[in-house]
């Protein structure tokens, strides 16, 4: 039912507004944490990212039976104790800026890595240990979609086979030259280190999606 909801909203077409500021960003939090908590979820708490992404859609419509007034639609995340963070974009449905009827978690593949490891209150001293963690589980989940692409390349022939390990081996070059660029651009207060492991987790995340 949920799935139906969102596919029906996400074809209806909204005029939208300027960036939002108004009740329903508390309303919708509220609400997401109470349907986390429904299903037994062991989230800390729920974020709602105040920026140029938070939008208000308004329009006097139906989704079957349930009035809609406006979509909220931005970026956030659901905060864990001592665990990195799940950075999510999201859905709200309203029939009224303080009343929540519907909301949507939706994957945010560019998500910023370093939000990951500083929305936990534990963690903000462990930055390093969390960037680490997620790096590993990065390179795992490209090393998974590498077997799979290995498996087709060699399939095809050596020719296929040389090609596809010459395209890794100048994508990691590409990747660990870009990150040192990076480290001219480090943020104040962000250790240089963890700024660039966070964009090496960023591309190989990245590289892993272009790859499937």
């Amino acid at each position: 039912m949920k799935r139906f909801l969102l596919l029906a909203l996400l074809a209806i077409p909204f005029p939208v507004t300027a960036q939002y500021n108004g009740p329903a960003v508390e309303a919708c939090r509220a609400y997401a944490i109470k349907e986390l908590k429904r299903d037994s979820h062991q989230a800390r708490d729920v974020v709602i990212e105040r920026d140029d992404h938070l939008l208000l859609e308004r329009s006097a419509r139906k989704v079957g039976n349930q009035p809609v007034s406006s979509i909220l639609t931005g970026n956030g995340a659901v905060v864990y104790e001592n665990a990195p963070s799940v950075e999510l974009s999201f859905l709200c449905l309203l029939a009224s800026e303080k009343r929540p009827v519907f909301f949507a978690w939706q994957g945010r593949p560019n998500a910023p890595v370093m939000a990951q490891c500083v929305r936990s209150e534990e963690l903000r001293d462990k930055t390093r240990d969390c960037l680490e963690l997620l790096l590993r589980i990065a390179e795992q989940d490209l090393s998974l979609v590498y077997a799979n692409r290995f498996q087709e390349a060699n399939e095809r022939g050596e020719r296929a086979l040389a090609a596809y390990r010459k395209a890794n081996a100048e994508w990691r070059d590409y990747r660990d030259a870009e990150c040192a660029r990076r480290l001219e651009l480090v943020p104040s207060g962000i250790a240089p280190d963890d700024y660039q492991t966070a964009c090496v987790i960023e591309l190989t995340r990245r590289r892993a999606l272009d790859m499937r």
